[in-house]
Order: structure tokens, then sequence, then C-alpha cells
């Protein structure tokens, strides 16, 4: 089991219970009390709940925490990359693309090809993966560091965007809604990637099929906003049909 499989079965049997000790879990998942003491550390300051003595209790919270980035960036990875690799396909030289900070985002940064680009970026993992690119020009928005995510969000990250127009905008999310439309953790990831949208000539939404029917806690913009999805081929069908239907070309890897 990935460590990241671990921490939503922890998560999950912890908000069921309500609170549990490590002893329990360690039998639970098989693994030593030491490694489940590191995961309550790492689930307690992603905010996803509380370490007690001996164990943990359950959290109650309606803003919903922003996964830390050394989660997301093995939570679906096999899919997250396929769909990397399909993303750069939409890249011509000489494009001026903006990349989020997501972690697909990053797996886009880690395999495009040393050509003449214009990359935007808000994350400090894609400005870093880019740097040893010699033909691809990297801009960072700076602003205020969102430690979880490892981005630049805040007021100053949105006003320097302000200054940009792009080609194309990758980015993903937490949550895709077809009433609801595209959503976030909290509202300095939604402000910045709603603005993102609006100085984007086509925007491309990448996401795992996990993401979809999920309303995460601020919207970030509607459906309408988007022309491309990229997912998985586990997308439900009638999903898949009524975005087709909406006008959203779907690509599937």
């Amino acid at each position: 089991m990935l460590a990241a499989e671990r921490y939503e079965k922890i998560v999950s049997v912890v908000n069921q219970r309500g609170a549990i000790r490590v002893s329990e879990l360690s039998e639970l998942f098989q693994v030593t009390e030491e490694t489940i003491r590191r995961d309550l550390d790492r689930l307690e300051q992603a905010g996803r709940l509380t370490r007690s003595h001996g164990g943990a209790v359950s959290i109650k919270d309606d803003q919903q925490p922003e996964i830390p980035y050394f989660e997301r960036e093995i939570t679906y990875a096999e899919e997250k990359k396929r769909i990397a690799q399909a993303a750069i396909k939409r890249i011509a030289p000489k494009d001026r693309i903006l990349l989020d900070a997501s972690s697909t985002a990053w797996y886009m940064a880690a395999e495009v090809p040393d050509h003449p680009l214009t990359v935007l970026t808000n994350s400090i993992k894609v400005a870093t993966e880019l740097s040893s690119k010699e033909k691809i020009e990297v801009i960072s928005t700076g602003g205020l560091l969102a430690q979880r995510s490892l981005s630049y969000v805040g007021p100053l990250a949105e006003r320097s965007l302000d200054t940009y127009h792009v080609d194309k905008l990758f980015l993903s999310c937490k949550g895709v809604h077809l009433d609801r439309g595209i959503s976030e953790s909290n509202e300095l990831q939604a402000r910045i990637k709603e603005r993102m949208i609006g100085m984007a000539d086509e925007v491309i939404l990448l996401v795992d099929s996990s993401k979809f029917g999920i309303q995460a806690f601020t919207h970030v913009a509607d459906l309408s906003e988007v022309d491309v999805i990229i997912t998985d081929r586990r997308i439900a069908k009638d999903t898949l049909e009524q975005l087709q239907d909406r006008g959203i070309s779907v690509i599937t890897v």
C-alpha cells in the first residue's frame, strides 16, 4: 500500500471511530507504530486530524485542508503522468503557457522538451524543474508562499498575473462538478486560479477521474470557462457524454 493510500484510510478510520490508538492503527495496517506516528504527524500538519496522547482524534472543519505536495505527488501518480504527457502534445514551439502548482503540471515540466517556450508559473517546483532547460524562458509570479503546495498565492501573485497574457493555461483543481464547476480547497488557491483562467486564450483542465463529482470548499469557475479536459479512462461514461454535450473537448488517456 502506498503511503498516500494509507493516509486516506487512516483519516477515514479516525473519522468513523472519532478516536483511535497508534497500536490499533499499527495492527490494522500492518506497519510499525513508529510509521503510524510519522503518518499521524504529517496528517496533523495537513489539518486532517488531531494528535492525542497515544493516538489521534477526528476533527470537523468546513474548509477542506490543502493536501501537502509530498502527498499529492504520489496520489494517482501514473494517471497524472499520462495526463501530463498528453498535455505536452498540445504545446507548440514559441507558445506562451501558464502552469499552475499542481503535481500534474510538475510532471509536465519534467518531461516537456527543451524548445523555445515562455512558461509563467506560480509553482516553485515547476520553476525549479524548468530551470535546467536553456531554451525555455521561465517567469515566476512571486507572492505569498503556500507551504503545503509550494505555490505563490495572494494579492501580489494575482497582480503579477495581470501583467501577462498566455496562449494556453494548464491547471488542475480539487473538484469538478457538472453543475457547480471547478472548485479548490481554499480561497487563496481558488482566487489565483480564477485569475489564471481569465488571462488565457485556451484553458486546459488536467484532472484524474477521481476529481469528478467533487465539490470542494471554494468555487473557481464554471465549466463553461474550460475548453479541454484531459483525464484518465476511468471517467464515468455519463459524465463524459455530458461534458461533450456542453462543447468541452475531453481527451482520455
